[in-house]
Parts: C-alpha cells; structure tokens; sequence
C-alpha cells in the first residue's frame, strides 16, 4: 500500500510539474531560511553552555536606587569578594576579577600584545575551561603564574613545550606558565588569552587601599552556589550588604546574575534584567515561523484550488473501498514527501549560503551533520511542515461525496474559496507586516548614524597606553605635535568610545535624596581640544590657570540637571573636596549612540589614565603620516608594539548590533515576500485557467484586454486591502515597542504604512495581472471550440 501511495505521489508531482514546482521551491526557500535563522539562534542560544556547571555560577550585580528608578550595573567594591566566602553556606565558592586589558608578553625577542585579566586562584575552579595542560586547582594559586591560551602559547613558544616556561610581561615581572587552556570558544562571554594572578595584583597599592573600602565599585565577584540552590534564597542573603557595610547615603543591593543570562538578558529596568539579544533572538524565531507558515499556506492554497482535478480519483478510490483515514493518509504523505524533497535542496541552498550567510553575521556557523539532535529537529520539521501544509488539502479532499462526485458535481463554492482567500489575507498581513519592519529598522539605523557626537571623529585616533608611553607621555605628546603629525594630543582614564569610570556630584540647592550618576572622566590639557568638542560656557583647562587640579568642567546635559542659575564659577563636591565648575562642553556621546546624553564631568589629573587619543594632521597620504607617527611612538616605546585604532573604526563597532539585526531582516523578509509570490504567482495562474471558458465569452461578447484584467484582479485587490487594514494597526503597535526599547530613536513613520501597503497591492497586481493578462490576450477560439 505505502509503495501505490508513494508511486501515486510521484504520478501526481510529475503530472503537474508547473505546480509542484512552485510548492518544493517556495518550501525551500522557506525551510532554508528556517535553517539559517535555527542556526544563528542557536548560536546565540548557546553561550556559556560548554560550562558543565553553568546552571550554579552568577555575577553580583549592584540594584541602585536613583532617583525613582533603579538600575543596575556589575562593578562591586573588592570587600564584597571576602564577605562572600563567609556570608551564605549555599555559595559554594567566590572569585575576583579586574576587567581586563591588554598586556605585552616577551619571551626572548619575541614579543606580542594579548588580551588577559587578573584573577583571584577559585576562578579556574568555578568556571571549568578544558585544559590543554595544568590543574585548575594551582594555576593561579602562585603570585609568579601565568595560565596562557593554546594559541597566545604558540604565538610566544612556536612548537616548544611552553610548560614551565618563563615570560616577562609588560616589560617587568617574569611570570612561569603554570597552565595551558584550550582557546575559548566563541560562544564564551568571556575573550581572554592570557590570566595573572590575583595574588600579584594583591601586592599593589591600589588593591591594598581597596580591600576595605565599600564605596569603590571596580571589580568583578563571581559566584558559585552549591548544586540545586538558587539565587532567590541567596539574593535575600546578601542584598542588604551594603547598608550593614555603611552604604547608607545611597539605596543599594546586591543581587545574582545568573550565568546563563548573562549574554542574552543584559538589559536591565528597574534593576531587573529584561532584555537585551533575546529579543532578537525571538525576533527571529517568529519571523522563521512566519516564513514556515507563508510557505505552508502556499501549498494549502494550491492544493484545494486544484481539487477539482483530483475529485474522480477520490470518489473511485471510495468507491472501491477506501476509508476516509487511508485517503487523508496518503494526501499527508504526498505533503511530507513534497516537504522532505524541500528539506534536501533547503539543506543544498543553506550550505552554499553559509559562506556569505557567516559573513554576514560575523559568526562560523555550520550544519552538524552527525548532531543526532539535528536529524532529530530536521526529521520532526519536515514532518510537522507536511502534516501542516497538507492538513487541510487532505481533509477537505477526503471529503468528497461519491455519488455527487462520480456525477461530476464537483462545485468550488465560497466554502472552498473563502477559507483560500482567508490565507492570502495571512499571507499578505506577514508581508505587509515585513515591510513595514524592513523600512523602520532602515530609519532607525539611518537616524541612529546621522547622530551629532558632540566631537569631530576624523583623522581621531586612540592608542591604549603602556608603562613606557605612560613614563614618557610629554615627550611623546611634544614631539609628535612639534613635528606636525598631530595637531593635538591628549590623554584621559578612558578612549572616547568607553566609559570606565562613573561617580555621584554634589552641587548647591541639590535635594538630599537626589543621586545622579555622572560619567567621569580625567584628563590634563587639550582634551575638548582633540575631540573637537565645543566649549559652551566658560574655558578648557590652560596651563595659565595652576589652579585647574582643583578645577571640573561639566558637560549641557549636567548644567540642564543642576540647574544652576550661574554654572560656571559654581562650586561642587567630588570626593568631599571642592571643585570650582570652570566651564560647560556640548554633550559628547561616548558609550552608546542608542541613548540620550548621560551628565558628564571632567576633572584634570595627571595620573588616572588609560588611552591616548591623537588628531592626526589631514593628509592624501594617510600612510606616510602614519609611519611618522609609529616612528615617533617607537623612539619613546621602543620595546612595546605600536597598535592603534581610529575612532570613527571603533564608534562604528556599536552599531553592528542594530546594522545586524536591519541585514538579517531584510534578507529574510525579502525571501519571505518572495515565497508569498511564488503562491500568488500559482493561485492567479490556477484563476485564470479555471476562468478560461468564461474570459473566451466575454470576449466574444465584446469585452476589452484591460476589462478582463481588472476583473481578475478585483478579487485579490480586496484581498490585499483586508489584510493591509489588519496589518496597519498591528505593525503600528509591534514597531512601536520596539522603537521604545532605545532612548534615541525616530519616532514611527507612519508613510511606511502607506508605503508598505502600497508596496504590497502593486506586488500582487503585477503578479496577478501577468496572469490575466496572459489569459485576456488568449484566443478564444481555442477555449471555446469545444462548447
């Protein structure tokens, strides 16, 4: 029986080759989508899940209470790292991190710049990497370790067993590699190459000062809770630390972050994590589902549009015995076996799309092929996609009537059509729907790029500083100025991109319980100077006035909220020392080109900094400045590597995220629409050869090519119409909450809901109209010679 229904299956698919082609290839097209968008979720899904104790480890977060709302960020105070090991039995284990940064390794004449992190020795405990060589349990318990990549190993030790090994970093301490772990996977939050251990770090002034003081938040404490607890218990625990700890000028708690959110919930409201890429991750499942449903209504509408052809078969098959279950049997099987046949070139399409699909998406992603879990998720896709693209169709066929249709009474009235045209509606309010997606996303980023910074990005560029470039700044700073490489230099505890540093302010006629949070940064001379940042108010630091140490400028969005009726000359509290404002700098946007102007202060001092950032003159040879000034960098850090970045390069990073997400929706959308075509492009076909007879007539009777036309294309220009005035107000609303989810963002167009659904209705009247065209211009000799 499986084999007649499988030979009859081919039958039908070779006979109406027209047809089943439009149902495998708009299957296709969708099932390769629905790949691709699996496998960048899935990607996405799975950070951090190479941890095989991730369901126990979190961060301490900090929930702050200002001004009504709360936020949250992940810098505590270093006490909290010893406070923990005592303060719950359900916390298994604590460690300490700092944040980073780059670090020069030299073994010999070979040196590199890596990227590596200080870390207290229960790190490599909590957090399980596979190890290459080395135990978790000492590899950062002596201060003289140093636990390195695979490939930051060979980059320094070639093909030599680097076990044991000393090395010198940033030109001063010799460390002994004491561990070698298996490079990081690219679905890990973390993106180190090297790790020093806390224990050296411990021996520095600055962590001496720290280890008692609660009010510093600039380190990171990671947590591990015994198996089967979690962090609700734990949150109660510990959240009120910081009051018990004297914190009593501000309201705040700790609470945990759970690992396993940490890169897809890394928005906070209110304190409470609430977003962040599983939007987008959702985002994109819907739209794969979407697309699934477009294809799966395509042959739906196929299918029942030509059951009149397939009615004789059914009443004979019933006639000779057939039960209704065998007939609905194998109309599923045919739809699982045109499914399966999609799913085989979906997977074709996908792999010759992976190459530019990865590109796209900055990821490797491939198809595991020997993963059971896929067979098993392909395998039940193309099951569920067949028995839903084909439910319908086998249903409705298998319930013929014999006798009305041996008869040949086989009547396609509105029970038949209506729910056809119900699913062109669907179809037609997803595209209208994408569309509309398609152009706000295009808007947003469009308005998001043409953002006024605040500061002048060209010929900027940012250089981290180094213990030689720190020794030998002014020298540094003179002669690349004197020689006319740069026409300013300056250097500040951050690079104009980030934002390292955050403190409260204290000014006159600010209420007692008003806690703002200013982005604070530390200079010297000439800082507004290279960023090309206006002076509003006031004056820059000068070296005319010795009293700029005790000096502060503020940027417009601070004035606005200090609200002062004189800013400059206006004393304020820092640190419970006296600040004078001295002058007032237009907003600067550093951290992130979604939100709107954070205040910002600006203090001179000498010591706290991080980052060079030099306007390099403007040159046709971009190159030979370049080389001038590496050669100067050389001269006064000659043993450090010259690694620079410009900033309008590092800003842009910032963007990708968005500029990511418009791609993808654009991509897919765009197949989405095309998919819906490909149904359209049948069912106006299947129209016009149901309607041939009636078209001949009319035309004999007098009836004009562009009458015709019109009267084919009525019936899907309501259609589109219908589903236009459901997907308005639904696009309206979905679009709108997402734009809500940026501070900067445009406000809804509402001309891209005329767009799209005009977009759509010309879409759909040129399919069709080909169609009836083709139809109107027949002969109607042919179709009515046999009447």
């Amino acid at each position: 029986m499986l084999y007649n229904y499988l030979k009859i299956a081919i039958r039908n698919l070779t006979k109406n080759a027209g047809y089943s082609f439009i149902n495998i290839v708009g299957l296709s097209i969708g099932l390769t989508c629905v790949i691709l968008i699996f496998l960048w979720v899935a990607d996405e899904m799975s950070y951090n899940t190479h941890f095989a104790n991730r369901e126990n480890i979190h961060q301490v977060y900090v929930r702050d209470f200002n001004g009504g709302d709360f936020s949250a960020f992940n810098s505590v105070p270093l006490p909290t790292y010893q406070e923990l090991k005592t303060r719950d039995a359900r916390i298994k284990n604590v460690c300490v991190s700092d944040w980073g940064g780059g670090y020069l390794l030299a073994n010999g004449e070979t040196r590199v710049r890596k990227q590596g992190m200080f870390a207290s020795e229960e790190f490599l405990q909590i957090f399980q990497f596979e190890f290459v060589k080395g135990d978790a349990r000492t590899a950062l318990a002596d201060a003289s370790h140093i636990v390195l990549t695979e490939s930051a190993a060979k980059s320094l030790f070639g093909d030599a067993e680097p076990m044991g090994q000393t090395l010198q970093v940033d030109n001063g301490k010799e460390y002994k590699v004491a561990a070698i772990l298996r490079d990081l996977p690219t679905t890990c939050s973390f993106d180190f190459e090297l790790l020093l251990p806390w224990k050296q770090l411990q021996t520095t002034d600055w962590i001496k000062r720290n280890e008692t003081q609660w009010d510093n938040y600039s380190f990171q404490v990671f947590v591990e809770l015994q198996p089967g607890q979690n962090e609700g218990p734990v949150n109660a625990a510990i959240q009120n630390i910081l009051t018990e700890k004297g914190q009593t000028d501000v309201k705040r708690e700790f609470f945990l972050h759970p690992l396993t959110k940490w890169h897809l919930y890394s928005q906070f409201e209110n304190g409470q994590p609430t977003g962040g890429r599983i939007d987008y991750v959702n985002g994109f499942s819907v739209l794969a589902l979407f697309i699934l449903i477009i294809a799966c209504i395509n042959f739906m509408n196929l299918a029942t549009a030509r059951s009149e052809r397939r009615a004789r078969e059914v009443g004979i098959r019933k006639s000779v015995g057939s039960r209704r279950s065998e007939i609905i049997f194998q109309f599923l099987g045919e739809s699982i076996l045109i499914a399966a046949v999609s799913a085989v070139i979906a997977l074709v399409l996908a792999e010759l799309a992976l190459p530019f699909y990865n590109e796209l998406t900055g990821k490797a992603l491939r198809i595991e092929y020997q993963s059971p879990l896929f067979w098993a998720l392909a395998c039940g896709t193309v099951i569920l996609t067949g028995v839903f693209a084909g439910s319908y169709p086998a249903f409705y066929l298998s319930s013929f009537q014999v006798a009305r249709v041996l008869k040949g009474v086989v009547q396609a009235g509105k029970s038949v059509t209506r729910p056809r045209q119900a699913l062109v509606v669907v179809q037609f309010v997803i595209a209208v729907g994408l569309i509309v997606g398609t152009i706000v996303i295009a808007k947003q980023i469009e308005h998001v790029q043409a953002r006024q910074l605040g500061y002048n990005q060209k010929n900027l560029i940012s250089v981290w500083l180094n213990d030689e470039t720190r020794k030998n700044y002014n020298a540094l700073k003179t002669d690349l100025e004197s020689s006319g490489l740069a026409e300013s230099v300056a250097k500040s505890n951050s690079p104009i991109t980030e934002v390292f540093s955050n403190n409260y302010l204290d000014w006159p006629g600010k209420p007692v319980d008003k806690k703002v949070v200013f982005i604070t940064i530390a200079t010297e001379y000439d800082y507004t100077k290279t960023l090309g940042a206006k002076v509003l108010e006031g004056r820059d630091f000068s070296p005319d006035f010795p009293s700029d140490s005790s000096a502060i400028l503020v940027n417009q969005a601070a004035a606005e909220i200090m609200n002062l009726q004189e800013t400059v000359g206006t004393e304020v509290t820092l640190w419970d020392s006296k600040r004078t404002i001295v002058g007032v700098i237009d907003n600067v946007v550093m951290r992130s080109p979604y939100e709107e102007p954070k205040p910002m202060f600006v203090i001179f001092n000498t010591g706290w900094a991080s980052s060079i950032t030099i306007r390099i003159k403007d040159s046709n040879d971009m190159k030979a400045v370049m080389a001038g000034v590496e050669a100067v960098f050389k001269k006064h850090a000659p043993t450090n590597p010259f690694e620079f970045e410009f900033v309008d390069e590092q800003f842009a990073k910032k963007y990708r995220s968005i500029q990511l997400i418009g791609n993808l929706a654009n991509l897919f959308s765009a197949l989405a629409i095309v998919i819906t075509g490909l149904g359209l492009l049948g069912l106006a076909a299947f129209t016009a050869e149901q309607r041939t007879k009636e078209i001949g007539i009319r035309k004999v009777m007098g009836a004009s090519v562009s009458g015709i036309v019109l009267l084919i294309s009525k019936e899907f220009t309501w259609l589109v119409l219908i589903a236009f005035a459901i997907a308005a107000p639904l696009s309206w609303w979905g679009f709108n909450k997402f734009l809500m989810s940026y501070d900067y963002r445009i406000e809804f167009p509402l001309w891209a809901l005329a767009l799209a659904g005009c977009t759509a209705l010309a879409f759909a009247l040129f399919i069709v109209g080909t169609q009836a065209w083709k139809a109107a211009t027949a002969n109607p000799v042919k179709s009515l010679r046999s009447e």
